[in-house]
């Protein structure tokens, strides 16, 4: 029996989720390493302890472990704040049974997940209300690019849902904050939101809010298309919603009403929606990873953000622009970028788009002393190693892509092979959509987005 016991404590010990085991009469009996950590407390000042002499619930809510006890009912997934006898706030869902001996409870036991940390986050709101961003600060002039701002400056005098497309990095966020700022609607707030940051269970109380005795713990809190009303709603990364709160979103900006979980009144909304993905939003659909009708609904205006490698005739433009930005930050004196770097930058693919040609040229910056000039030396070593850039002997480099450079390339001769394809299938319909579609095999809706996609007339 001791040994079994010791074998229990061990198991008790490893788990990564807090145990916290209470007797009768409501003191602890087991509190585990992870539990301890959960609450910053010391396991001696807990244990053989009165839960309520340790911790601390607020008004009008109770200890979830209590209840198990005095009530004899299990609960499963209930968030609950509370606070520590040092007044250390902690917000916790919990899945909580009493144990019972002979039809007689003997106890309860609540297995807790820590998610304090997520719930500060939105209290102290990662939803950025404030825009810093206008046309004015989007940098390019490469004629795709410029094509994407005009269709901007054009979207901006609506209030028609936008779509943004591109990949991870190509700035989304700034044209959908231009928009709004070249809109009627920028005096009105400019709310962003992560839909990938959060768990679904999260997130659908973040955007719809919640009513006081919902659940455990709920209060009343209005949710984002509340918080945005009269502005811009920006859902970032959309497609990692699940299909069922796809369906619950897609119900909201039809019927342009809102109702807070827990309630039975909807309330009228004017909300501007822009939503971006980082996927070909058909392929997705393909995929079941993004409704239609939630595509459609969404996509009255869609906007194609080319990434950097389709535009690299800007590279020089933020180059300058970043080293700038730095030469501020970090009061310093750089003046450019050498002859040899500038090849570099224009030989290779750029996966992480804008975002990461930033990101060089900081990391470049922080690595230098006095001198004037970014070399191929102060570069980040991951860019040195995946473009293997060779110096000869003059002291001049040749960009050679290396293995990683080649699957952008396939991904571009695919491109270019199914933008031709179409063209000639369309061309021998003479433009008609309809039964180019049909030859290709896919809806008619597709072949739109896919003409828009390549920009083909």
């Amino acid at each position: 029996m001791n040994r079994l016991l010791k074998i229990y404590e061990h198991l008790l010990e490893e788990l990564d989720e807090g145990v916290h085991v209470v007797d009768e009469t409501g003191k602890t009996i087991i509190y585990n390493r992870k539990m301890a950590g959960i609450e910053s407390m010391q396991k001696e000042d807990v244990l053989n302890k009165n839960l309520l002499d340790v911790f601390k619930f607020p008004d009008n809510q109770h200890s979830t472990l209590l209840q198990a006890l005095h009530e004899g009912k299990s609960s499963k997934n209930v968030k609950q704040t509370y606070f520590n006898f040092k007044g250390n706030e902690i917000t916790t869902v919990n899945n909580t049974f009493p144990i019972f001996h002979e039809n007689k409870i003997i106890g309860a036991v609540e297995i807790a997940k820590d998610v304090t940390k997520m719930e500060r986050m939105l209290r102290e709101n990662i939803l950025k209300k404030g825009t810093r961003y206008t046309f004015d600060s989007i940098i390019g002039n490469s004629d795709n690019f410029l094509e994407v701002i005009e269709n901007a400056k054009r979207a901006a005098r609506t209030s028609s849902s936008i779509l943004i497309v591109g990949e991870t990095g190509t700035g989304k966020e700034l044209f959908a904050q231009s928009i709004h700022n070249e809109s009627s609607r920028a005096a009105g707030p400019f709310i962003s939101q992560n839909c990938a940051a959060l768990p679904d269970t999260l997130i659908e109380s973040l955007l719809f809010g919640t009513k006081r005795g919902a659940f455990t713990g709920s209060v009343d809190r209005p949710g984002l298309f509340e918080q945005a009303e009269g502005g811009t709603l920006l859902l970032d990364e959309i497609n990692s919603l699940s299909l069922g709160l796809q369906a619950k979103l897609l119900r909201v900006i039809q019927e342009r009403t809102v109702r807070r979980i827990g309630d039975t009144k909807e309330k009228e909304i004017d909300v501007r929606i822009i939503a971006t993905i980082n996927e070909d939003p058909i392929d997705m659909i393909a995929n079941n990873r993004l409704r239609k009708d939630l595509y459609y609904r969404l996509s009255v205006v869609t906007l194609f953000v080319p990434p950097l490698r389709e535009r690299k005739q800007d590279i020089p433009l933020l180059v300058d622009h970043f080293i700038g930005k730095y030469n501020r930050l970090f009061q310093m004196d750089v003046r450019s970028a050498s002859e040899q770097v500038m090849d570099l930058f224009d030989s290779y693919d750029w996966p992480g788009n804008v975002r990461e040609l930033e990101h060089v040229i900081e990391g470049a910056m922080n690595l230098m002393g006095n001198e004037p000039v970014i070399t191929f030396d102060h570069l980040p070593g991951h860019l040195r190693r995946r473009v293997n850039l060779q110096p000869d002997k003059a002291g001049s480099a040749q960009g050679l892509p290396g293995t990683d450079g080649e699957a952008p390339s396939l991904q571009k001769a695919i491109r270019q092979y199914e933008a031709q394809y179409i063209r000639q299938v369309l061309a021998k319909h003479n433009g008609n959509i309809t039964r180019a579609a049909q030859e290709l095999n896919i809806s008619r809706q597709n072949l739109q987005y896919r003409l828009r996609k390549y920009k083909i007339r």
